[in-house]
């Protein structure tokens, strides 16, 4: 069994390594994980002799296939906790990260198994993204960011890439949520800011919004 501590850091591992298919050097992990590179090392070092992940010197980190498993229980508990706080409990999209970080490291399958029945087993958290089943299976459909469309381009909002509570809040105050029609109006070649319409709202955002703002491939 993982500790609270070591389960943060193999998730860590897992995201930064776009689900196991590349290493992550250590300074990378000590970057996203705001500590020391000592404190990754010892980490890194627990992480190995309980066979979750695989480290060679110089090319970094991988998940193993153990720990790929480990590391997708842990993110099915927090997209499941975050999915219950928002439909269940009326926390705000924004509210629930931090919430959920905490709720993720509870031990009990059973206790998963009836939340996510509870749900009526969601694909998706409110954020779009998608929830591992009770087998660890992810399905994960490729996304883009909406600056790299087309002018004409129209679709609906599949999901957002970064969970700022201070983003999500600007989302939300323009609309721009999971399963909302979108069409690009515009383009500014000068800063990248772009006009779009969002369910018939036209609407200007910064290029750093819209690179946020992920639509289905």
């Amino acid at each position: 069994m993982l500790s609270l501590t070591e389960e943060n850091y193999l998730k860590a591992i897992y995201h930064l390594s776009d689900g196991g298919t590349k290493s992550v050097l250590t300074n990378e992990l000590a970057e996203a994980m705001n500590t020391k590179a000592a404190s990754v090392t010892d980490m890194v070092k627990k992480l190995s002799a309980k066979e979750v992940i695989s480290h060679e010197k110089y090319y970094g980190v991988k998940v193993t296939t153990k720990g790929k498993s480990e590391a997708l229980m842990v993110i099915r508990k927090h997209r499941l906790w975050e999915t219950f706080l928002v439909q269940k409990l009326g926390f705000a999209w924004d509210e629930v990260h931090d919430v959920a970080e905490q709720l993720e490291h509870v031990n009990s399958a059973r206790l998963i198994e009836k939340l996510d029945e509870f749900l009526g087993y969601p694909k998706v958290d409110p954020h779009g993204d998608p929830i591992p089943d009770n087998k660890g299976k992810i399905k994960v459909q490729p996304q883009i960011a909406i600056d790299q469309l087309s002018i004409g381009y129209q679709g609906k909002i599949a999901a957002v890439k970064d969970s700022d509570s201070n983003l999500l809040k600007y989302l939300d105050k323009i609309g721009a949520r999971p399963g909302i029609k979108i069409k690009i109006l515009g383009k500014e070649e000068y800063d990248g800011s772009m006009e779009i319409l969002i369910d018939d709202h036209r609407i200007f955002i910064s290029k750093e919004v819209s690179l946020n703002i992920l639509v289905i491939e």
